[in-house]
């Protein structure tokens, strides 16, 4: 009378010797150590906003096979914080999206409760490497075509690119170095250019009354221009 299988879902032939047997052990308990997985993310909380980080659900990709080689699907694993690039009140703030396929890292010990007081505490449970402690780090694959919206760097320099806007906003911007545009350029207060007021600034040279200047003469930036008192309304500079 054969011995009962202590491992189902392996064959017998894995029994054959001692050291067959301690593989086989070994296997089956490594098989419950999970590192990391191939996921999708299937929900997130976040939606690009403004807010501290949140939390995606996520179903992993590799199924399960059972000792009969069929494939049993994973479940989904619910309320999985996410990685931001964050230090204090500085963030790079990009959500991931429903749809993305990327890498979750498995914890070896409960961090429910972490995740719930953030801070130091206990683990939640007995459990080990569960995949009910995942983390989700980033997209590894990718399932749309090529980004219509990113920040590139490349040996040309850094290019920065959105299908909409670009929305920069502080008390102050310094930038450093000659600008070159195309397109309009609205501005909703006045524009100082060498200690010259757009706005406020004056022509010299000029009568008083009815008399209007030129348009400024192209191909000669800077350079001054002389009005005669008694020439006529609308002469050219």
């Amino acid at each position: 009378m054969s011995a009962a299988n202590p491992l189902p879902g392996f064959s017998g032939a894995a029994f054959e010797s001692d050291a067959n047997e301690l593989q086989a052990i070994f296997k089956a308990l490594l098989s419950k150590v999970r590192t990391s997985i191939p996921v999708q993310v299937v929900a997130v909380t976040n939606d690009g906003g403004v807010a501290p980080i949140g939390y995606v659900d996520i179903k992993p990709l590799v199924s399960m096979v059972t000792g009969s080689l069929d494939a049993i699907a994973h479940g989904v694993i619910y309320n999985v914080p996410y990685l931001r690039i964050q230090g204090g009140g500085n963030a790079v703030i990009l959500d991931p999206q429903v749809g993305d396929i990327g890498i979750a890292v498995i914890s070896d010990r409960d961090i429910s409760t972490v995740k719930a007081s953030k801070a130091v505490s206990p683990p939640g449970s007995s459990r080990r490497h569960d995949p009910s402690d995942a983390i989700y780090l980033n997209s590894i694959i990718s399932v749309a075509a090529a980004p219509t919206q990113y920040v590139r760097f490349f040996d040309g320099g850094i290019e920065v690119v959105s299908p909409t806007e670009v929305h920069i906003k502080a008390p102050s911007i310094k930038s450093e170095g000659d600008w070159a545009h195309t397109g309009s350029i609205t501005a909703s207060e006045d524009v100082i250019a060498s200690g010259v007021s757009l706005v406020q600034h004056e022509h010299g040279g000029v009568a008083r009354g009815g008399a209007m200047t030129s348009p400024p003469v192209v191909g000669y930036p800077g350079k001054s221009a002389s009005f005669s008192a008694n020439s006529p309304a609308g002469a050219e500079l």
